[in-house]
């Protein structure tokens, strides 16, 4: 007969000890943390702007119940919604990430950092205008830069040696509990509130990848985060109450996290808490294409002028690749909608070798109906590179390399397009933030007139009178 379990309740598991400490007392020092996250925030909102273009992501905004009107309630930008800080978090969330075309962070396991920022905005901006109205001060930009900052830290790092994939739960699960543990002291609660909202982050209900992967890869994958980082404003709001947490939520035999969903495995990590995430962040610049399929993608470009009147000639075409891309999105067979295509480095290939673009619009059924798209994946097959996957999982490297080679019928064949490095990782910041600001003149130029178009790029380009902004004059440049 086994012993008992004890009921003397235990002191909190040192995961969630270190995040809280983490959170409360660790001081961001680093200047180019800081300037990264001021791109990362400029990037972040204007892939909000593109999507809004879409109505499969439009159709889910807005209150819960229509025609709901929250009194300082926090504002989403490129709308008209002023909705309590929960669903205010969805809705900045959901349009984020809707087209695959944010900021990346690829490890043992993989997600999107800037996915934080529903919950991080929502809540600043709930609070700040709460405050305006009894004569308070309000948060400005620059605590949403620092909460920025430590949400992609909590979410690198937990990344960096575990894997949730392989294991079956999706990366959004890392997204709540640092948008929790963020927002929680955005709200303000003590260290051992934090530490409980932590706790209720963790012990939730967790997201299966289904929604991924074929045969099932659909649209929940573009508002999964959003979920995710509205769930975590929840939870801390409901810390805040004085509600109580779980302690060995991940250690607890039988009933923690990590007997029932990680294989008994302890969580392993590299480095501690520090500004290193966004430091080395990935943004996706050029192409709103599945990360590890960005270099390829630039091949792709490269060869285009070469095969777009060859096309028929192509007898075989070689993906040179890292393990992560062929487990992630090497996929044959039929593609049915855009979230199943974004997710094919096939198609992201096919696509601009063929028209010498790969634009958001190009998942949609219009031109995915054109027969030479699934003609060419057929001609396309992945192998894996030991050095590529070795030097993708390097921290001193962290490439995300792609090669391709182009054969045809008559035995002839092209030299074979490497690209090592996307123009949004850190080795290519110089090449690649002047594109990026680029990218968001245009995605301003989607929403807004010239005149409040010119106002909110011009604050963002400069960090010093961006971060003394009060974070609700700054969203409210952002309404229509």
């Amino acid at each position: 007969m086994s012993a008992p379990i004890s009921n003397v309740r235990p002191k909190p598991d040192k995961v969630l000890v270190d995040i809280a400490d983490y959170v409360t007392k660790y001081k961001i020092k680093s200047r180019e943390a800081y300037e990264t996250a001021r791109y990362c925030l400029m990037d972040t909102l204007g892939c909000g702007f593109e999507a809004l273009e879409y109505p499969a992501c439009t159709k889910l905004l807005g209150p819960v119940v229509h025609g709901t009107i929250v009194p300082n309630g926090a504002k989403v930008p490129g709308t008209q919604f002023q909705l309590d800080p929960v669903q205010a978090a969805f809705n900045i969330g959901a349009t984020i990430r809707w087209l695959d075309f944010n900021d990346t962070w690829l490890a043992a396991e993989w997600g999107h950092p800037s996915d934080n920022l529903g919950g991080i905005l929502a809540t600043a901006d709930w609070l700040s205008r709460n405050a305006v109205a009894v004569g308070k001060k309000p948060l400005t930009v620059q605590d949403v830069l620092t909460a920025m900052i430590k949400a992609h830290e909590i979410q690198g790092c937990l990344a960096l040696e575990n894997s949730f994939n392989k294991v079956g739960l999706d990366h959004v699960v890392l997204v709540k509990v640092a948008t929790t543990a963020v927002v929680a002291g955005i709200l303000g609660l003590s260290r051992e509130e934090i530490v409980n909202a932590i706790s209720l982050a963790w012990v939730d209900g967790q997201s299966l990848r289904t929604y991924r992967h074929a045969p099932n890869t659909g649209s929940r994958k573009s508002w999964a985060a959003g979920d995710a980082t509205s769930r975590a404003v929840r939870l801390a709001l409901i810390a805040r109450t004085g509600e109580m947490g779980y302690p060995s939520v991940l250690t607890a035999k039988t009933w923690g996290f990590y007997d029932v969903l990680f294989k008994g495995k302890e969580f392993k990590f590299q480095r501690p808490y520090g500004s290193y995430v966004m430091e080395n962040v990935l943004f996706k610049i050029s192409f709103p294409a599945e990360f590890h399929a960005q270099t390829a993608v630039e091949c792709a470009m490269q060869l285009h002028p070469q095969l777009k009147d060859r096309l028929d000639d192509i007898k075989r075409i070689t993906i040179r690749t890292h393990e992560a891309a062929i487990r992630i999105i090497d996929k044959k067979g039929p593609l049915s909608n855009p979230a199943d295509r974004d997710h094919c480095i096939q198609y992201m290939l096919a696509v601009p070798m063929i028209f010498g673009r790969l634009t958001a619009a190009d998942y949609e059924d219009d031109v995915a109906a054109d027969p030479r798209i699934d003609k060419l994946r057929d001609k396309m097959i992945c192998v894996e590179d030991k050095q590529f996957t070795r030097d993708y999982h390097d921290p001193k490297k962290r490439s995300i390399a792609n090669g391709i080679t182009v054969e045809f019928k008559d035995g002839s064949r092209l030299k074979e397009v490497v690209v090592e490095y996307p123009i949004g990782h850190k080795r290519r910041r110089k090449e690649g933030m002047p594109v990026l600001v680029e990218k968001f003149k245009t995605n301003l130029a989607r929403r807004f007139p010239p005149k409040q178009q010119k106002t909110v790029l011009e604050l963002c380009l400069d960090p010093r009178q961006l971060a003394a902004t009060p974070v609700n004059e700054f969203v409210d440049m952002m309404v229509i």
